[in-house]
């Protein structure tokens, strides 16, 4: 069983950056998609970004051009990079890592934007 664990979560001011990583107990091969997913408070969990194997990354509008997400397959980690923090960026990230056959995540690092 492949367990994420999800750091570099914290409490930033508005227009600050963080860096979130994730990193696997274990090398997943093949084809597969890393993705960040958010939690805020009395919403529904929402998809922020995601990345294939081949490196190709996709967005949800509130985070576009604010937010990069990257891979580093050789540690087994994925990264969101996110920068001009707004306070409506403020819940809880998870990763999670999807083959053909299985669906992992992770247990969450919070993140905080407040004055």
């Amino acid at each position: 069983q492949v367990q994420l664990v999800e750091s570099g979560g914290g409490s930033v001011q508005p227009g600050g950056s963080l860096r979130l990583s994730c990193v696997a107990s274990a090398t997943i091969y093949g084809t597969n998609i890393k993705y960040w997913y958010r939690r805020a408070p009395g919403k529904e969990r929402e998809l922020v970004a995601q990345i294939t194997t081949n490196g190709v990354t996709n967005y949800v509008d509130s985070v576009k051009g604010r937010f990069t997400i990257s891979r580093e397959d050789a540690k087994n980690m994925v990264y969101l990079q996110m920068n001009s923090l707004k306070p409506e960026d403020t819940a809880v990230y998870y990763c999670r890592l999807r083959t053909w056959s299985d669906d992992y995540w992770g247990q969450g690092t919070q993140v905080t934007v407040s004055s």
